[in-house]
């Protein structure tokens, strides 16, 4: 372990920055002089474009340009929104229908960009808004998990956007009939508005030539190459900026149209553009998450050992492709299809529907936090209806140390994995024991408590290479230039941590500098829990070039062999020599020496295989059965990452993911009325989590090193709510279940839990 990160609880750098108003975000540092954009959106859900006028907006005052779609194509953009189209079941491609960045012929939600005004000030452009002119003939509105209703694509039959299947349907259809039991369960899991601290935002330059564009995101490669094609540019034309970035989540990774709006301005008017989101807008606009229902179905042996498994899932895609809507329920979801759980048939056929809502897309976890709460409700209901502990039901259908490397039947590697140990470490720090006596005491006094367990497995998704770039600048310190971008996981202070670690260098002399095309050329940008281990990967590999590049030089100022110079992650050395530098003091020896080579050291490296993070969730709830009300009382998490470069960090981590995860599990409801409006558009009507609903949560790491990667690491970014989701519900389901209750489904809201106990009979046992 000490080779590869020390494993030091390390506090954040940025911290201190970040929480004393010295952030750099985008709506901070937009050029002076910026003009305001501010984008006029559709008010219905889905109507046909009767006429749209925007001569008064243009006549108004301090307005400068309104683009409509028709400005955009006029200016030779290419209009369409490009996403991942996958492959149906039959082998065809997937519905692909035209995303315009602006509306085009129809709209298609309630939000939906029409025109984007441009103004001195963002009160004059909001003014200006008022004054277009938008006439239009609704349409039926479709917003049902179904196929059929009012056609929105034509490119859509019945409006099924994909017919996804994986897995051996005839081969699962003949174990479900030889089983001896078979369990099984409808599972919904609703749709949330990810709402991270900072909105969206961004601001674009025009110099004449070249265009610049910064926005708050997820990495800036993916939007680089996005809006060159769009604007039809060469890619050296374009720049791209990452600032601070104030929570991201997933939601963030995808270009939206507004980033185009803004650059295409930009360049119109040759002057700065500035664009940022309010709340309510973003609750209209950004890509929601979740949002699907399944019908889940195990088949057992005569012993309990899972035979087969079964899922039928519909999913919500919202009203066009999004940048990963079609790929995270179908593939995604496969990745950790069967959990940690030796089943050897299975099949998954996943339809996903367009429907006249906001677009649907990655949210912390993207397919794996709604892969593993459906097996993982489904395993409590098997518990329930097999009469068996959840403890040994786990237990039975584990996959064996033994038979890792596992490949699943969904053909994801498993490297290595100890379930049993790491859950039974879980049964030990939270008291499992000793519930039973907390649950007397609570029903002396009214009160119903239920304990849930879920076991996760996460697979690590992304680009598996990445790049770090080292250099020694003149005042005696290092940068490092790396390819991922933080949203606030504390890669500042892990990158650092973890290049002091491996070359010497006082963590105090590393700055870390990301998200900017210009300097770094390429890079994969952060999600799917890919970061730290792809880019310590590449710092490895950083290291290594700029041992193996200061070896000959050093040779010869210790007048010995190459073969005799050694680095030791703190000094170079050689025997019969007394200079043993530091790797700055090499540094400064080759500046001296006029040796700009040894001044800048890069390197590319990819992860042979990926990382499989797991772990065991433990919950106990508490229902006031007069309120409804659910209050959650004691949440453990023991959790295998492999090695830990900072374990407060990754500590952070799953506290941030497990709130998460209560958030939709209590209080987070996406809700649309009929006409597709939404109800829940500010915080007044859409509950967030607070820290009255928060517990003290434990986590204990349980570490089986990863085989996949030479430093050992699991990723633990999205984990604490791939956990969370199940852990929760099936605590809510024990608390209900001796009251007759069958079927729980988030949100446990205090009156939807109240309205269950009123309307379910008592169980006769």
């Amino acid at each position: 372990m000490e080779k590869f990160g020390k494993s030091q609880p390390v506090t954040r750098f940025e911290d201190i920055r970040l929480l004393t108003g010295h952030g750099r975000y985008v709506d901070d540092i937009a050029p002076e002089g910026a003009l305001y954009a501010y984008v006029f959106r559709s008010p219905v859900a889905h109507a046909t474009i009767i006429g749209l006028d925007v001569d008064a907006a243009r006549e108004s005052d301090g307005v400068h340009l309104v683009l409509t779609v028709e400005d955009l194509e006029a200016a030779g953009m290419d209009i369409s929104m490009s996403g991942v189209v996958i492959k149906n079941r039959d082998g065809s491609r997937a519905a692909d229908p035209l995303r315009p960045m602006l509306a085009k012929g129809k709209v298609f939600h309630v939000g939906e960009p029409v025109a984007v005004v441009i103004a001195e000030t963002l009160i004059q452009a909001r003014d200006a808004a008022e004054l277009i002119e938008f006439d239009y003939d609704e349409l039926p509105v479709k917003l049902d998990l179904a196929p059929g209703g009012e056609t929105i694509h034509p490119e859509a039959p019945d409006n099924v956007a994909y017919d996804f299947g994986l897995g051996d349907e005839a081969a699962t259809e003949a174990a479900f009939a030889a089983a001896a039991n078979v369990v099984s369960l409808e599972v919904g899991d609703n749709r949330v508005i990810v709402n991270p601290m900072e909105p969206r935002g961004c601001f674009a330059e025009w110099d004449g030539s070249r265009l610049h564009l910064a926005f708050g995101g997820q990495g800036v490669w993916g939007m680089k190459s996005a809006l060159a094609k769009a604007m039809g540019l060469d890619d050296s034309a374009v720049r791209i900026t990452n600032p601070d970035v104030g929570g991201g989540f997933g939601m963030k990774a995808a270009p939206y149209p507004e980033y185009f709006a803004v650059a295409q301005a930009a360049r119109a008017l040759n002057r700065p553009v500035r664009w940022m989101s309010d709340r309510t807008e973003a609750m209209l606009s950004d890509h929601a998450g979740r949002d699907l229902v399944s019908l889940a179905e195990l088949a057992f042996d005569e012993n309990n050992k899972i035979t087969a498994y079964r899922v039928v899932t519909h999913s919500n895609m919202g009203a066009f492709n999004s940048n990963f809507g079609q790929a995270i329920q179908s593939n995604l979801f496969a990745r950790v299809l069967t959990g940690t759980y030796d089943i050897p048939t299975a099949w998954l056929n996943v339809k996903g529907y367009y429907t006249n809502t906001t677009q649907v897309d990655a949210y912390r976890g993207a397919g794996r936090p709604e892969a593993i709460y459906v097996l993982e409700r489904v395993m409590d209901r098997a518990a329930r209806e097999l009469g068996v502990d959840p403890l040994d039901l786990h237990r039975i259908n584990f996959i064996p140390p033994a038979n890792f490397p596992y490949t699943t039947v969904s053909g994801e590697n498993y490297d290595v994995g100890e379930f049993t140990r790491v859950m039974m470490r879980g049964v030990e720090e939270a008291d499992w024991a000793g519930f039973e006596a907390r649950q007397a005491a609570d029903a002396a006094k009214g009160l119903l408590r239920g304990r849930g367990l879920s076991f996760y497995i996460e697979s690590i998704l992304g680009d598996p290479s990445e790049g770090a770039k080292v250099v020694f600048n003149e005042d005696g310190t290092a940068s490092i230039y790396v390819g991922t971008q933080s949203n606030g996981q504390g890669h500042e202070t892990v990158y650092a941590q973890f290049l002091s670690d491996q070359s010497g260098i006082p963590v105090e002399k590393i700055s870390v500098v990301q998200g900017d095309s210009d300097l770094i050329a390429q890079g994969g940008g952060t999600g799917g829990s890919r970061s730290v281990t792809t880019q310590s990967n590449a710092t490895l590999a950083a290291v290594s070039t700029m041992v193996e590049a200061f070896t000959p030089y050093l040779a010869e100022k210790m007048g010995v062999e190459e073969s005799a110079v050694s680095f030791d992650d703190e000094t170079f050395s050689a025997p019969g020599s007394n200079l043993r530098p530091t790797m700055l003091e090499a540094a400064e020896m080759a500046r001296a020496d006029g040796r700009s080579d040894l001044l800048s050291h890069e390197a590319r490296a990819t992860l042979p295989g990926r990382s499989y993070p797991n772990g065991a969730h433990f919950c106990e709830i508490v229902i006031d059965p007069d309120t409804g009300l659910v209050t959650v009382e004691k949440y453990t998490v023991v959790d295998d990452f492999g090695n830990l470069i900072n374990p407060l960090l990754a500590e952070g981590q799953v506290h941030g993911g497990v709130v998460q995860g209560i958030g939709q599990a209590l209080v987070e409801h996406t809700v649309y009325d009929d006409e597709g409006q939404l109800l829940t558009a500010t915080f007044m009507d859409y509950g967030m989590p607070r820290a009255s609903d928060v517990p003290m949560i434990s986590f204990t790491p349980e570490p089986v090193p990863s085989t996949a990667n030479p430093m050992g690491m699991k990723g633990c970014g999205e984990a604490g709510t791939v956990g969370a989701l199940a852990a929760i519900s099936n605590a809510v389901q024990d608390a209900l279940w001796d009251k007759g209750v069958r079927q729980v489904d988030m949100p446990f809201t205090a009156s939807r839990v109240w309205d269950l106990l009123k309307d379910e009979p008592i169980a006769a046992e």
